[in-house]
């Protein structure tokens, strides 16, 4: 497998472009093959990495593994207000990334007030803001 270790030390030299190219022609979504499959979660990681969010929004429109990987990436960088705006625009898994960073960081209020705005019957979503304001939780 030449391109495999070619693509790792691309990707630990963060030879972006490259390790990209690489990973990309051995992947595929859902694919059968696991070792596809395993290469596309790859190739969204190595995107996220690189910083690409302009590739994985476009991704995400139709891929439910680049939407994870852009909503992960933003709450990384706390990025809020670009999860604000995902969520606004019907992203339910940049609601819940939203949700749960509003909770740890204290702001319980806040992510209440967030899914009364963007999900208001989402069940889920208000499970995840109980689970942060139940005392046995030790979250307020």
């Amino acid at each position: 497998m030449e391109w495999f270790e070619q693509a790792r030390a691309a990707e630990q030299l963060r030879a972006w472009d490259a390790a990209i190219a690489l990973v990309s022609a051995h992947a595929e979504c859902y694919s059968t093959d696991h070792y596809m499959h395993d290469n596309h979660l790859w190739h969204m990681d190595l995107l996220a990495r690189a910083e690409r969010f302009s590739e994985l929004t476009e991704l995400a429109l139709t891929d439910v593994h680049a939407r994870r990987r852009l909503n992960r990436s933003l709450r990384e960088r706390g990025m809020e207000a670009a999860l604000r705006s995902r969520a606004k625009d019907g992203d339910r898994d940049a609601l819940y990334v939203l949700v749960r960073l509003l909770c740890e960081t204290n702001r319980a209020q806040v992510a209440h007030r967030a899914v009364q705005d963007f999900g208001p019957e989402d069940q889920y979503a208000h499970q995840i803001v109980a689970r942060f304001q139940s005392p046995s939780s030790g979250a307020q």
